[in-house]
């Protein structure tokens, strides 16, 4: 019940703020050389400004510009209720006064726009709830692996040696060889040796074999 009453109680102030503060908009407007309907528009301007940079300000308390024109549109209202309290000679309005309240529509015309189409904050992502964290898993090996036997290393063979070619016999060194290998078999009954007949010849061993085994063949 008290509740009740204290709203009923701001109800009313709101109301009478409100007439007040419109009354001392229109007189001002209308001083300003706004007369008929036009006066009237002047406070239903200024309050709906502020009404809407109020309710920007609920929903984006950091935005700047909501304060912005807010302040702007209050700095209006108390302007008019102070400047016909006697302290502005309503019959002789300054020439900068009556350009702002010419100027004023447009204001807050711009204002109103900026203040609706703005964008709104975003909503504030939900907390994640912290899940526990999975236990580590320790991936090394226990068991060593088993080392790779040392490689064996191979003797490197040496190249055999090419054979060497059979020296070239001379035709007459070799009949001269076989006449004398034909008198030692019908000597003797037998081969000649090769030794023998290496000894008879005086040659050196290359020449000696190659003799013997051409020989061996005829």
């Amino acid at each position: 019940m008290p509740r009740s009453i204290r709203m009923d109680a701001v109800l009313v102030q709101a109301v009478i703020a409100g007439a007040l503060s419109f009354a001392h908009l229109h007189d001002l407007a209308e001083a300003a050389g706004q007369t008929g309907w036009k006066a009237w528009a002047y406070p239903i301007s200024v309050d709906l400004l502020l009404v809407a940079a109020w309710r920007r300000l609920r929903t984006a308390r950091r935005d700047r510009s909501a304060w912005t024109w807010f302040v702007i549109a209050l700095v209006a209202s108390l302007g008019a209720n102070i400047a016909t309290a006697g302290l502005l000679d309503l019959k002789h309005v300054p020439a900068w006064l009556c350009i702002v309240v010419a100027g004023w529509p447009a204001l807050a015309f711009l204002g109103g726009t900026l203040l609706v189409h703005a964008p709104t904050e975003p909503a504030a992502p939900a907390q994640a709830v912290d899940e526990p964290a999975a236990p580590e898993v320790d991936m090394h090996r226990t068991d060593e692996p088993a080392s790779a036997p040392a490689p064996v290393p191979v003797p490197e063979l040496a190249p055999a040696p090419a054979p060497a070619a059979a020296p070239a016999v001379p035709a007459a060194l070799l009949d001269h060889a076989r006449k004398i290998a034909e008198a030692h078999r019908a000597s003797t009954g037998s081969p000649m040796p090769a030794d023998a007949l290496s000894a008879r010849l005086q040659l050196p061993a290359p020449m000696t074999d190659a003799i013997t085994a051409q020989l061996q063949l005829t």
